[in-house]
């Protein structure tokens, strides 16, 4: 069993998820971006030049790790959905999920190459919701940053989505937390967070991110 670091009411694993979740109790809510398997990795590492949007920016260049070269197996997924009573999945047409009344989808705002939205399945007893949220070069709602993770959502539409999990809901799991996102927008709302992350480099980001915020939010308080 892997020692988890505790920061406040966050618990983080370095390590594979597959080992990992079967160890731990089930939550509330499972809120996650597993890998596509659309090797964003490589495309990421293999250009360089200028960010599009109205405005440009030096585009950043990530190692290519191969992480991205496949999507996570089905049975892998069924533990991951089955961690939770609630599952929000982003990217969750590139796999077999059950038909829902729910997904939830992020319009980035973008006019480049990539996709409009972002498509989350989810088991949530909802209707289809939507949020516009700019994710486009420079141009980034909210003043929020970018940077840390090739595939890193904003902490705003992290908070939407737990924000459309029935109440009660305290707890939240993300097992393939990358540079800890969902974690800084658990931190942000007051909610308990467990999260893993089996590359080093990107779990020591998510440490010092939901640090970060939770000793703000203490200032706040």
């Amino acid at each position: 069993m892997v020692d988890p670091v505790i920061i406040g009411n966050a618990r983080l694993y370095l390590g594979d998820c597959r080992a990992i979740l079967p160890t731990l109790p089930k939550v509330d809510a499972v809120i996650t971006d597993p890998p596509y398997g659309i090797g964003v990795d490589k495309s990421m590492a293999a250009t360089s030049g200028f960010q599009g949007g109205g405005m440009k920016a030096p585009k950043r260049v990530y190692e290519a790790s191969g992480w991205d070269d496949r999507p996570i197996d089905e049975e892998l997924m069924a533990l991951v959905r089955g961690a939770g009573k609630w599952a929000v999945i982003f990217g969750g047409n590139y796999y077999h999920c059950a038909p829902t009344s729910c997904w939830l989808v992020w319009d980035k705002e973008v006019n480049g190459n990539f996709a409009d939205c972002e498509l989350a399945w989810t088991n949530l007893p909802k209707a289809v919701r939507r949020i516009r949220y700019m994710w486009n070069g420079m141009l980034l709602a909210n003043g929020e940053r970018r940077g840390d993770h090739p595939t890193q959502k904003p902490v705003g539409v992290m908070a939407w989505a737990i924000n459309h999990v029935p109440a009660p809901c305290q707890t939240i799991l993300d097992p393939f937390m990358g540079s800890g996102t969902t974690g800084v927008a658990c931190a942000n709302l007051g909610r308990s967070f467990i999260g893993i992350e089996r590359e080093p480099k990107y779990f020591d980001i998510a440490c010092r991110r939901i640090d970060d915020s939770q000793r703000q939010m203490r200032l706040i308080e």
